[in-house]
């Protein structure tokens, strides 16, 4: 079954100019990204997915009793399966070809295999509201230069290499059988989309688009079993990874896109066979292809700049085509100040949420305090939501892993009022909290064990493994051995939430007594309905707080992070594996929300928790970006891993009134302090108000959510409403 687009003969007799092609290829994004919306809201990244052909159907094949599928040998096959039966997807207009509509992972109706059993860990994991990262996918990063330099040809014959020298090892052979059928896959997959490219080429009467046809076909042919040689060769075979570890497991992490593009665009410039107008388009092509997570600029291993000219071109790719995207630009002291300049100029031209930016001090001085050299630092790159892996060397299953560091406040707040045997007071509240997540540290950390040894024989990682620096030639995968490194990353969530609460209490508990702990207690457990209830939240509500600058909730949000660092950093998991600690909630602020009840900081019952490591909306009237700054940066663990800072400003800011330096300024010296991420949304508060009432009318608004950029009218309406209130209470 084929999907194509709308025949352009008629539209372009003449001319058909890039432009004309981006247009075009922009409405039959907007009309996939409504079409999956009607599916289901997406909260989460926009991705590359588009829309099954009305007909077809496809379901896993099972190989366990329980109807679901496991192991290397299950995934495997059920991988391969796909591929073979996948729609196939040739735009005319489109430099490229190729687009996913499955994934294998949400597929699984039971994705933890059940005979690995840890429901000795259950109780305190809904104790302390963990997100365990027990059967988390992907989260670590791919290199692609492995698959650029070996081809899909390359990597099939350094897989049966290895089955010969493994032959007597059954597990390491189960392994590389599935990396096989991996890669057969896929070889289907890439030479049926080049026959119905050909085919298509075959009837079309317009030149201009007959020899796009052409050379789609031409060049997915080649690339069935040789690498890529060209610059458009080389996009096309990143989007067809991309294309098979989204359809595998949703795996998004992209790379260094700028450096490693760079020999193929200098050949071809230097060949005459490219020139930058078609360089701007294929990379356009590429970043509609899928909008995996891509790091620019920022220093190589060596420390000296990778700012290049393709460096330029993909953010002036995202521009032209103006969909959601997650580029991060990395700021260091010898970044090119033009490229700098650039992409904060599309935050407030393009109103998109993108890029990012990233701050290479901290996070080169944290990872290196985990005992890496600076060279392994500055390899270690930006790839997903908020967090950093070396490429095809380490494994993290980075935002994956979370406490509900509210939760702990809660379970320990309620255990100082309900023990009569302890006295209620600062001292002892702070004492039962740091046991509690004490406690929630350790029973995270045995989940980090007991999912880095089965998560090979439950849901292997064959897509990305296949682009990761050993594991094939060691016969293991990524999740269990056949990497370099494994930095498990650890993340507190509700930081705000709690510092306000440990605020609150000091303020008007002990210092002004206001309120007695007896008299707090009965008001939150009533989730301050009642009598008085209302009048007593908002004096709680607004006692000092984090982000204020040099407030109660500023000390205590440094207290609290300072002990959660403490905590994961004093000892290795049990099993010896290195933990590395951040502040980020991703989309989990609302489900963490629900599990919590009223707290002292005047939040209701079952309200969202604070996002990141971000203060609470309206921490004070100005909004403050620079107390925000300031404060964000005073929080940070250290250690190399992200507590990003999240800002929501309206386009008032103009060039004319300094308003691009004013940013620009704000995000170097958020890094000089110690920041670590920064991501930003400009946004037209009219607009949003508007779209948040009728977000069909809408549809090309994108918003940056979290650490990722969305349609908003792709997501439900908790989470439109999320960047809704927190817009107007800082713009």
């Amino acid at each position: 079954m084929t999907i194509s687009s709308t025949k352009t003969s008629d539209l372009f007799a003449e001319g058909y100019s890039y432009a004309d092609r981006i247009r075009l290829l922009y409405e039959t994004k907007l009309r996939h990204t409504t079409e999956k919306s009607r599916n289901g809201f997406m909260d989460h990244d926009d991705h590359g997915r588009v829309p099954v052909p009305e007909g077809f159907s496809w379901q896993p094949t099972s190989n366990h009793p329980n109807g679901q599928f496991y192991g290397p040998l299950g995934w495997g096959a059920c991988f391969k399966d796909l591929a073979e039966n996948h729609p196939v997807y040739v735009d005319s207009n489109d430099a490229l070809a190729g687009r996913w509509m499955f994934n294998l992972y949400t597929m699984h109706k039971a994705s933890w295999k059940p005979e690995f059993d840890y429901s000795h860990l259950v109780h305190e994991q809904q104790l302390y509201g963990i997100v365990s990262g027990i059967g988390a996918p992907h989260h670590f990063c791919k290199d692609y230069r492995i698959g650029l330099k070996l081809g899909w040809g390359g990597l099939l014959k350094q897989i049966r290499e290895s089955l010969e020298h493994h032959t007597g090892d059954q597990e390491k052979v189960d392994f590389l059988r599935g990396e096989e059928m991996v890669v057969l896959g896929m070889q289907s997959w890439i030479k049926r989309t080049a026959e119905e490219a050909e085919s298509l080429a075959s009837t079309e009467e317009q030149p201009k688009i007959r020899q796009n046809l052409e050379k789609i076909a031409e060049i997915n042919f080649r690339l069935v079993t040789e690498p890529p040689h060209t610059f458009r060769e080389a996009c096309q075979w990143i989007a067809w990874s991309n294309i098979a570890t989204r359809t595998y497991n949703g795996d998004g992490a992209g790379g260094q896109l700028d450096s490693i593009l760079l020999p193929y665009y200098q050949q071809d410039i230097e060949s005459g066979d490219l020139d930058d107008e078609q360089t701007i388009f294929i990379l356009a092509c590429l970043l509609l292809n899928d909008p995996c997570y891509y790091q620019v600029g920022g220093p190589g291993k060596d420390g000296q700049d990778q700012t290049n000219p393709v460096s330029f071109f993909i953010l002036e790719a995202a521009h032209r085509m103006r969909i959601a995207c997650n580029i991060t630009v990395r700021v260091h002291d010898g970044l090119d100040p033009k490229l700098y300049a650039k992409a904060v100029q599309h935050l407030f031209e393009d109103r998109m949420g993108w890029p990012r930016f990233c701050g290479d001090k901290a996070l080169i001085a944290g990872f290196m305090k985990n005992g890496y050299s600076v060279e392994l630092a500055r390899q270690r790159i930006a790839t997903g939501c908020h967090w950093m892996a070396i490429p095809g060397r380490e494994y993290t299953i980075n935002d994956c892993v979370k406490i509900n560091v509210a939760k702990v406040f809660e379970v320990a707040w309620q255990e100082m009022m309900e023990d009569s045997s302890i006295n209620p007071g600062l001292e002892n509240l702070w004492s039962l909290f740091s046991s509690h997540l004490t406690r929630a540290i350790h029973c995270t950390a045995k989940g980090l064990d007991f999912h880095l040894l089965h998560q090979k024989n439950s849901a292997p990682e064959l897509a990305i493994s296949l682009l990761c620096q050993g594991t094939i030639e060691k016969g293991l995968d990524a999740s269990g051995g056949g990497v370099e490194f494994y930095n498990m990353c650890l993340d507190g969530a509700a930081l705000a939430t709690v510092a306000d609460s440990f605020a609150a209490l000091e303020q008007r508990v002990v210092l002004e007594k206001c309120l007695s702990w007896k008299d707090a207690d009965c008001h939150i457990r009533a989730n301050f309905t009642g009598t008085d209830g209302e009048r007593i939240r908002l004096m709680l509500k607004n006692s000092e707080r984090y982000g204020q600058g040099g407030s109660i909730g500023d000390r205590c949000a440094e207290r609290v992070s300072g002990l959660f660092t403490q905590l994961v950093k004093a000892q290795p998991t049990p099993a010896g594996y290195n933990m590395i600690p951040g502040w980020f909630s991703w989309s989990n602020t609302i489900e963490m929300g629900r599990q919590v009840g009223a707290l002292p900081n005047g939040r209701r019952a079952g309200e969202p928790i604070s996002h990141g490591a971000n203060p609470n909306p309206g921490f004070r009237r100005d909004g403050a970006p620079t107390a925000m700054a300031a404060a964000i940066a005073a929080i940070q663990p250290g250690y190399g891993n992200t507590a990003p800072m999240q800002l929501d400003m309206d386009p008032g800011l103009t060039k004319a009134e300094g308003g691009l330096e004013l940013v620009a300024s704000l995000i170097s010296t958020h890094f000089e302090l110690g920041g670590t991420l920064f991501n930003i949304n400009v946004l037209d508060k009219a607009k949003l108000m508007a779209a948040n009432c009728n977000p069909e009318a809408h549809p090309d608004l994108v918003v940056r959510v979290t650490g990722f950029t969305a349609f908003f009218n792709t997501l439900s309406p908790a989470f439109r409403q999320l960047v809704v209130d927190r817009f107007i209470a800082e713009a």
